[in-house]
């Protein structure tokens, strides 16, 4: 687990942004939170990349959507390598993040979704 509660919650909050529609529609705000290197394995089975992300999200513009963030973790993998895990209830799915601090800034360099299982 992370020492720094200021660390969980900074990411927290920086995952929470990447789910809050004002800043989904906006590729400059995206961009600033995903690393050039990025790669998502998304729910569906996908494979994207920081380009593709932002033009599908682009698509999502004017859409409403709002997500709850539960059972939050963070575990420092590194000094400056954060995986982030946590559930969104409103798509059932589990989510795992992996985040890098460089030049005075935490950027998201990896993120999946998992159809969580029924019980």
């Amino acid at each position: 687990m992370i020492k720094s509660r200021t660390t969980t919650d900074t990411l927290r909050r920086l995952e929470e942004r990447l789910l809050d529609p004002a800043i989904r529609c906006s590729a400059d705000e995206v961009c600033k939170l995903l690393a050039d290197d990025f790669v998502e394995f998304g729910s569906s089975g996908a494979i994207y990349d920081k380009s593709s992300i932002i033009a599908d999200l682009m698509q999502e513009a004017g859409v409403n959507k709002t997500f709850t963030v539960i059972d939050f973790q963070a575990r420092e993998l590194a000094p400056t390598i954060v995986l982030v895990t946590y559930k969104i209830v409103e798509t059932d799915t589990l989510r795992s993040s992996l985040w890098r601090f460089e030049n005075d800034n935490w950027q998201m360099t990896f993120h999946q979704g998992t159809p969580a299982k029924s019980d």
